[in-house]
């Protein structure tokens, strides 16, 4: 799952990158709207997280504007603002959920799964190409019946290609989607990872190299 957060207190930003990603989620970081903009631009997330009160501007004024656009992805909002008029003009004009500063780290990692989990709503639950199987409610791949063991970057890199079998996955597409934007793309995490899954899937060999591009899964 990917999340973006967008903070203008840098100590608070940082802390929930650490938090976010060691609870296994994949972070990108904005200080302000502007590059917060740019982000929801090149990416796809699972989940929002504004400061309502950002150098540019209330972070509610700006999704509410993209929300009458028919933009759909779950936002928190993480504020000061605590009054109930507050609370109710950030759940009614675009909000999902509304926090209170200060916070339990606990709390907004729960919320934060909720709403994730509220996106993925209307997605396939479950992939199939040949006899893998990839139940993503369960976390759980089967080949030919047989339960697999993946790590949490395999099955994402592996869910990413099965939601387009038989097409070309870029590698910035396949590092977007499992890991963020401080993975390095010209490292070989990658490579690693699909070296890791094609041993796991073991024969016949279903993903393959698409040179100059990337990878995909096909019978």
């Amino acid at each position: 799952m990917r999340v973006l957060i967008t903070e203008d207190d840098d100590g608070l930003r940082l802390a929930l990158e650490v938090a976010l990603r060691g609870a296994g989620f994949a972070v990108d970081a904005a200080e302000d709207l502007p590059v917060a903009e740019e982000a929801l631009f090149v990416n796809s997330y699972d989940c929002a997280i504004f400061d309502r009160m950002l150098p540019a501007g209330d972070a509610l004024r700006y999704v509410h504007g993209r929300r009458r656009q028919g933009w759909q992805v779950p936002v928190l909002f993480l504020t000061a603002r605590d009054s109930q008029a507050d609370r109710i003009d950030g759940l009614r004009l675009g909000g999902d959920d509304y926090l209170v500063k200060p916070f339990a780290m606990a709390e907004l990692l729960a919320r934060v799964r909720s709403l994730c989990r509220r996106a993925t709503v209307g997605r396939p639950t479950v992939l199939r190409c040949a006899d893998v199987e990839l139940d993503g409610g369960r976390h759980r791949v089967t080949r030919a019946g047989v339960l697999l063991t993946l790590t949490r970057k395999e099955f994402l890199v592996l869910e990413r290609l099965m939601t387009a079998p038989g097409e070309p996955v870029s590698r910035h597409q396949l590092i977007s989607y499992a890991w963020d934007e401080m993975a390095d793309p010209a490292s070989n995490v990658l490579d690693v990872v699909i070296a890791q899954l094609r041993r796991k899937l073991r024969d016949p060999p279903l993903i393959r190299t698409v040179r100059g591009t990337g990878y995909l899964i096909s019978p």
